[in-house]
């Protein structure tokens, strides 16, 4: 996932860290490093969130859990197949074949698939935070039209927060090589003081706007939701016995995205350092050109993730090897009875009080 403002940059960096042989050798390792992560991730990510799709959307029953869990999927397989580009594009040594609209395709995807991951786990945390805190209320209003409603809006919430990447990604050519690269000032002139501030303005103002909208909101509103269903869950035995399962998958894929996507962002941040004159240095550049690579691999990693976590969270692993993959992700997604466990408890009660009668009698 580039990051960098424009070519100039990019080769000044390198510039300044290729002068060091360990580095070389240390770059040449994170290159290959980077195309078997990739490789892996597109492999299991297609064929994981390929399978999530088939079952949750045409083999199961739809309730509001399958249609949260099928966006994920949707969104991580849409990320992963697109990876051959990028596997494509590191494999040629950073030269893009493609064209420059597959390559503003091929970054808008990236962030798409970020800006809707997080923001369909946001609903998730909301909608659980109504199912255990309302669920008188969420047993009447919850459904899967408004679900889907809510899908919908997440998924054009996402776009518009990713179409910045499709104006921005551009292509240039030097020689036999073309890369794909943000092109933030609209220009290939890095010498006007001018063109330079504005693509260095644009570079700090996208990547303020990705951290804060695709990373530190997003996880603040999840914190809290999950803060308050904690606090529910303790003071309620019955209710927490009968939500662990969806809590412990829902929570556990939280967790995973914050951990694959935070270092990515951090070294966002840490990459601006660069523009700064007082900032410039040996260390800071080594710290970007082998950090970048690296949580960029781990935010990659986490789209194949999503479908291992389904199984291996949603049941025993013993249960797991003995049932069919298809009964496994059928029983993740079974609606737990969290919106109707008042109701059931009422309806025991009343037997009971009957059979006493006739017991009377």
């Amino acid at each position: 996932m580039d990051t960098n403002g424009s070519i100039h940059q990019i080769n000044n960096t390198q510039e300044s860290m290729s002068s060091s042989d360990y580095y070389a050798n240390l770059k040449k390792s994170l290159h290959i490093l980077s195309l078997c992560v990739f490789g892996v991730a597109c492999v299991f990510g297609v064929f994981g969130n390929g399978l999530v799709i088939w079952v949750a959307g045409f083999r199961m029953k739809k309730n509001v859990n399958t249609v949260w869990f099928l966006n994920l999927a949707v969104a991580d397989f849409l990320f992963t197949a697109f990876l051959p580009l990028s596997i494509t594009y590191q494999a040629l040594n950073f030269h893009w074949p493609f064209g420059k609209l597959m390559c503003k395709l091929n970054g808008t995807v990236n962030f798409l698939n970020l800006y809707a991951s997080v923001y369909t786990l946001v609903a998730i945390s909301v909608d659980r935070l109504v199912s255990i805190v309302w669920p008188v209320w969420a047993q009447i209003h919850r459904n899967v039209r408004k679900a889907s409603y809510m899908s919908l809006c997440v998924w054009a919430f996402a776009l518009s927060l990713s179409l910045p990447s499709f104006v921005f990604r551009d292509t240039e050519s030097y020689g036999d090589i073309t890369i794909c690269y943000n092109n933030y000032a609209f220009s290939n002139n890095y010498t006007n003081p001018d063109v330079i501030q504005l693509r260095h303005f644009r570079h700090r103002s996208m990547t303020i706007t990705r951290v804060l909208l695709g990373f530190i909101i997003p996880f603040s509103v999840m914190l809290s939701c999950y803060s308050i269903i904690i606090h529910r869950l303790r003071n309620s035995p019955t209710l927490a016995k009968r939500s662990g399962r969806p809590f412990r998958v829902i929570a556990t894929i939280i967790i995973t995205f914050f951990l694959c996507w935070a270092p990515f962002h951090i070294m966002t941040i840490v990459e601006l350092k660069r523009f700064d004159p007082d900032s410039q240095s040996e260390t800071l550049a080594l710290v970007i050109g082998i950090g970048l690579p690296l949580t960029t691999c781990l935010a990659y990693i986490n789209s194949c993730l999503n479908p291992v976590l389904y199984i291996f969270i949603g049941q025993d692993f013993k249960d797991k090897i003995c049932k069919s993959i298809l009964k496994v992700l059928e029983s993740v997604f079974q609606e737990d009875e969290i919106n109707t466990y008042t109701k059931s408890t009422s309806t025991s009660e009343n037997k009971r009080s009957d059979h006493n009668i006739e017991l009377q009698k």
